[in-house]
């Protein structure tokens, strides 16, 4: 039965357009180069009826050029003929016989072939190739062409240009990624072309190296429709016994509506399936619409629709609706229905200057991608994500002017909490920063005042935050938990240069937020302290608050270098840039500015009461002041160190090379004077470096805590627990380093065949959005559709190697996790490749199972895929052959292991 599907769909969109086909030229073939058109004005010598056999006899040896015969009825002359070999002129019969690249023109027909032979008397051209001596190869074919159609190329022909009617033998053409080969074409009329045993397929060799396609025994092509007899499908040569006794098609100039075949199968638990059928309405030449459904025999169903459009220079993108309900438990069960929404939207930069639109949409219910295994074609990364973003945004610059405005709409799901995150919407207007005393017309330097920069930014939004994916629609939902707000922010700063060495910088930042909505805490009467949880009351209202800071900050550079006369090393740089910065923030949780407040339980006997205090603005979007008074002095030290090695013996420019040892090592903390006690904060530290010539990649960062932690123990429902307690003692006055709180490291580097012999960059034509030829632009689409379908099969081995360590001590426990990533592939031929990727935690000493293996074939017109998850949940493989062409990228076949078979699944 797949057999039988595969042939009748790609029966009847292939065979569409066969005869507009039969008159255009193969693609793999050019005429540009060859073709030449004469000018009315120049050669209007060779126009001339008298003229026209001297200037043939005053010619080149290897130039004819046609006469005009007066004393038959008016014909056009053949216009220019000319050969790069020989040429020779049969006076008594009218023929001109050339050789080696003869090239004839005759009013809008054009032909090119190794040799060409034109009778004169009964308006013939013959052309044929040649064999090429040497490499036994037939070389030459006639290429001909008409009008403004492409080029079509034959092992040989016979056109009468007279009547324009003529007969090919083993043509070769192309159109929107069909071809044509093999067989006879001979043109009746300008609106009909007769063929026999022609081959039809989306494979670009020419017969007898076509691997597939439909063998149309006779037809007529006329301009809006193909009538033809017996058509078969042939593989390798090799007829199958699948045909059409006849054919009647329609072949409209533009996109045309139709029905899209089902495959059939079996699913261990939905049952057999129709899978894929549908409907395809193209409404016009910038929008199509495919509907596509799957039907299961124990009631489950899926339903997919996906709307294209494009405007040229304007814009493009797609929508897709999907919908699906199975049933994997027992008859009788509620179904799981499932749905899911991506959209993609695209501007051209240039449509709208100043102005743009972009959507990148993707949301759905949580267990869609679970439940809808045949449609994400076991993506691994599409089964294993956690979380779903969505992003519809419009921006605006005023051009002359600071000012920009953005306005987005946002999504956010946890796949695994199954809650949703809507921002409806939000939007910034922002000021970029201008210095208000500076002028215009100034000369010369600035003054200190004219430094000072001023900016302004306002942001606003309505959010829903974490709603449950059940509660979502429901019509309190949006009325009792959107929350909205503004905030503005103006920030004032001042940079200088001090005594040439000295960078200097201070400023202020006043942040102002208004809400419509504030929280107010409090406990039940009769609540028992410690036993009950406060209850939360919405308060409706505007409510405003505002914070301000103040900070200044002072860096150098101090540089040091170390020299060495012998060997390739000459020096070894190390520079160090420290920086001291002060902060100035008041105490907003004092109760004059009404921000906090406290909630107090009621007192009982025998228990005493409780309080908690609280931010007014605790749920609100944008938070509200913190609480604390600030003011500190923040330490930082950013140090490199790189070596000055000498040329390569190789590099005839004889300059030093420079090695970075240390790319990047900081040190920071910060000193609070207004804090009562432990007012050292903690010091991070960070780095960053690259080994083996910059191939790989290391980073690694912690956290150090400078003070003293004891053990305390207490008891709690007869258990014995262990709690921390800091005291504000430094662990360096006890003579113990600093504990390490965490620490984190990771390599990575990526290596393949040109990582050592790197090819030189070129520029090509076409390598941006901008200037990409339809072609590109269609590949590209198609990658995007399903990036894990693209392999690049030009580098023939890449293999990337992650390694990661984190650990963290709580001093009463510690945790780390070391674990590597390896993935990559490798071509065993030109045509075979394989990829793979694998997790291993050196900890636990196992693979992860999310290891997973890939086979790729390419088969010329053909991609043949094998993917396998050998163990874990998502134990599977995959097995799918496929057209590469665009127009047929819904014929294929496929041998699945379904995941949700192991025994795990539930």
């Amino acid at each position: 039965m797949k057999l039988v599907s595969l042939f009748f769909l790609f029966a009847i969109i292939l065979m569409v357009n066969v005869m507009a086909s039969a008159r255009r030229g193969h693609a793999i073939l050019s005429a540009k180069d060859t073709i030449i058109k004469m000018d009315s004005v120049r050669d209007k010598k060779l126009f001339r009826p008298n003229k026209a056999a001297a200037a043939a006899k005053k010619a080149p040896a290897n130039t004819a050029y046609t006469k005009n015969d007066t004393t038959k009825k008016k014909e056009q002359p053949l216009t220019h003929a000319t050969a790069v070999d020989s040429s020779y002129f049969d006076q008594d019969n009218k023929i001109y016989y050339l050789w080696g690249k003869a090239h004839v023109v005759y009013e809008d027909f054009e032909l090119d072939a190794d040799y060409i032979r034109v009778d004169q008397k009964n308006h013939l051209i013959f052309a044929r190739g040649s064999i090429d001596p040497k490499t036994k190869r037939y070389v030459g074919r006639p290429l001909a062409k008409s009008k403004s159609e492409k080029p079509v190329a034959s092992d040989s022909l016979l056109f009468d240009y007279s009547t324009k009617k003529g007969k090919t033998w083993n043509p070769a053409t192309e159109q929107e990624g069909n071809y044509i080969s093999g067989g006879q074409a001979k043109r009746i009329s300008e609106d009909e072309v007769a063929y026999r045993n022609v081959i039809f397929s989306t494979c670009d060799l020419p017969m007898p190296d076509t691997h597939f396609g439909i063998v149309i025994t006779q037809g007529i092509g006329q301009k809006n429709r193909i009538i033809s007899k017996l058509a078969y499908l042939e593989i390798e040569g090799v007829p199958l016994p699948l045909g059409l006794p006849f054919g009647f098609f329609p072949k409209p100039n533009s996109r045309t509506s139709g029905f899209i075949l089902p495959t059939f199968g079996e699913d261990a638990k939905l049952g057999f399936y129709l899978r894929n059928f549908g409907y395809y309405v193209a409404l016009n030449e910038n929008i199509d619409v495919t509907t596509m459904g799957t039907l299961f025999s124990r009631g489950s169903y899926e339903v997919n629709s996906s709307a294209r459009y494009l405007k040229r220079y304007k814009y493009g993108g797609n929508l897709v609706l999907s919908y699906g309900s199975h049933n994997y438990g027992l008859p009788g069960d509620p179904p799981r229905k499932d749905f899911n929404i991506t959209w993609s939207h695209s501007q051209d930069p240039n449509a709208s200057p100043g102005t743009t639109f972009s959507a990148s949409v993707n949301a759905g219910t949580s267990s869609y991608n679970q439940n809808q295994r045949g449609q994400n074609n076991y993506n691994l990364g599409t089964l294993t994500q956690n979380n779903l973003r969505s992003s519809i945004s419009y921006s605006r610059v005023w051009a002359g002017t600071p000012f920009n405005l953005n306005v987005s709409l946002g999504h956010s799901q946890d796949l695994t909490k199954k809650t949703v995150t809507l921002e409806l919407p939000t939007f910034s207007f922002n000021m970029s920063t201008l210095s208000p005393f500076d002028s215009k017309n100034r000369v010369g330097e600035q003054a200190w005042y004219q430094k000072i920069t001023v900016g302004y930014s306002l942001v606003g939004t309505n959010k829903l935050n974490d709603v449950p994916e059940a509660e979502l629609f429901k019509s309190n939902t949006f009325s009792k938990r959107l929350q909205n707000g503004f905030q503005h922010t103006i920030p004032i700063s001042f940079n200088t240069n001090l005594l040439k060495f000295f960078q200097f910088n201070t400023g202020a930042t006043y942040i102002e937020r208004w809400y419509m909505q504030s929280i107010n805490r409090r406990f039940e009467r009769g609540s028992i302290a410690g036993q009950v949880v406060p209850v939360t009351d919405t308060l409706s209202g505007f409510v405003r608050s505002g914070e301000y800071s103040l900070n200044a900050g002072l860096s150098t550079k101090f540089f040091g270098q170390a020299n060495f006369k012998k060997g390739n090393l000459m020096a070894i740089r190390h520079v160090t840039t420290p920086s001291i910065s002060f902060s100035y923030k008041p105490d907003f949780g004092a109760p004059s500015y009404g921000y906090y407040k406290t909630a107090v339980s009621p007192a009982s006997v025998p228990y005493p009461y409780t309080t908690q205090r609280y931010s007014i603005f605790e749920q609100s979007v944008y938070g509200g002041p913190s609480i604390g008074k600030q003011a500190g002095i923040g330490f930082s030290l950013d140090n490199t160190i790189e070596a000055k090695m000498k040329a390569r013996a190789t590099d005839t420019s004889a300059t030093p090379r420079k090695i970075p040892i240390l790319q990047g090592l900081s040190i920071s903390t910060f000193y609070n004077f207004a804090q009562d006690s432990l007012k050292l904060s903690a010091i991070s530290f960070s780095g960053h470096t690259a080994i083996l010539n910059q191939k790989v990649n290391i980073n690694f960062g912690g956290i150090l805590d400078p003070y003293v932690n004891q053990v305390r123990d207490s008891i709690s429902n007869g258990n014995v627990l262990n709690y921390v307690n800091r005291i504000n003692r430094y662990s360096i006055q006890d003579g113990k380093f600093p504990l390490l709180s965490s620490f984190n490291l990771s390599m990575s580097g990526s290596v393949n065949s040109t990582t050592f012999k790197p090819k030189p960059r070129q520029q090509q034509y076409g390598t941006d959005l901008q200037h990409m030829t339809p072609e590109q632009t269609q590949k590209l689409n198609l990658i995007n559709g399903d990036p894990s379908q693209y392999i690049d099969f030009n580098i023939p081995w890449n293999v990337s190697v992650n390694y990661s360590f984190n650990y963290q001590n709580n001093v009463t426990s510690t945790n780390s996790s070391n674990t590597i990533m390896v993935s990559g592939d490798v071509s065993l031929t030109q045509k075979w490749k394989v990829q793979y990727n694998t997790t291993y935690d050196l900890k636990a000493r196992q693979l992860s199972s999310a290891t997973s293996f890939a086979i790729y074939r390419d088969l010329h017109c053909w991609d043949l895929s094998i993917q396998w998850l050998p163990f874990g949940y998502y134990k599977s493989y995959n097995v799918t052959i496929k057209v590469k062409a665009s127009i047929l990228q819904d014929l294929k076949l496929s041998k699945r292991s379904d995941y949700s078979n192991n025994q795990s699944f539930n």
